[in-house]
């Protein structure tokens, strides 16, 4: 809470490298990468008579609102939205949770705020419940924008800092300016698609519109990335696969060989076992003949 009470205006970058946005629609609030965004700074303003609950206002002057009403039905979580109530309720009111590094941001209910991933509608939306699976969907790290006046700012231009305090560990950062030089985060970037019919993800190959999604992967394995793809789409025992550059055509990657060195970024695509190509690729796999007709995409 501590650092709360020193920032004036903050950024909230989820799990998945991407951060909390305001919508231009002003009302519904969304994950995207583009951190540098006005839509992308929430200004802290603290609740009378209580020590540890803030609200968070966006750039439209409207606040961050747990919703009542569910986003999917038959799902658990509900909606996040932006909301400017005429009398100012419980429903704007967030209590910060330090977690390490990070922190979760809890509902006066009980839910928390969570960046969600996986397949659409999921993909880059935002709801607050209690998740049982993915707990670091929950977790939150904090930008300074800007502090407030009484606050210590650090000089223009500088880098990050650590406070030294045990009482606050949040990594503590000057605004950015679109030209500012960062460090290269850890990691490579991974692209992905998810086929589920054969003949339409080389469609739109073809034309250039194959839908991809990506994060920042910090591992070295490919047991390690297929779990991590898992838990963005959702699926389970999904192959994993790489397009040839000359040919077009996919191939499983093996998981006896490296990935590529030097953190390159990897573009892959993601065969379910609701897929077509899924017998295929496993077959290919196991080194098993499968009779199909026509060569492997």
């Amino acid at each position: 809470m501590e650092l709360f009470r020193k920032a004036k205006t903050i950024r909230l970058r989820s799990h998945r490298e991407t951060y909390l946005l305001a919508e231009e629609d002003q009302e519904s609030v969304c994950q995207d990468r583009q951190g540098l965004s006005k839509r992308a700074e929430w200004t802290v303003e603290f609740v009378d008579g209580f020590d540890a609950v803030v609200r968070l206002k966006s750039c439209y002057g409207k606040y961050l609102t747990a919703a009542d009403e569910q986003f999917l039905l038959g799902v658990t979580g509900r909606k996040v939205t932006q909301s400017l109530p005429r009398k100012l309720d419980s429903q704007v009111e967030w209590e910060p949770v330090r977690e390490g590094f990070q922190v979760r941001l809890k509902t006066r209910y009980g839910n928390y705020l969570r960046a969600n991933g996986g397949l659409p509608p999921w993909r880059n939306s935002i709801t607050h419940d209690v998740p049982f699976r993915h707990m670091d969907w929950i977790l939150w790290e904090v930008d300074i924008v800007e502090l407030r006046p009484e606050a210590y700012a650090p000089e223009p231009g500088s880098m990050p800092l650590a406070r030294s305090d045990s009482a606050s560990s949040f990594h503590l950062r000057s605004k950015l300016e679109p030209g500012d030089c960062l460090a290269k985060p850890e990691g490579r970037i991974i692209y992905y698609s998810v086929v589920e019919d054969e003949d339409k993800i080389e469609e739109e190959r073809e034309s250039g519109d194959e839908p991809y999604s990506s994060f920042r992967f910090r591992g070295h394995g490919l047991e390690e990335l297929t779990e991590k793809l898992e838990e963005e789409t959702g699926l389970e025992d999904v192959i994993v696969c790489s397009r040839n550059p000359l040919t077009g055509k996919l191939y499983p990657l093996r998981s006896d060989l490296p990935l590529p060195p030097n953190n390159a970024d990897m573009h892959l695509v993601l065969v379910p076992p609701s897929s077509t190509g899924w017998l295929w690729a496993e077959s290919w796999l196991r080194r098993l003949p499968l009779q199909r007709d026509g060569p492997p995409r």
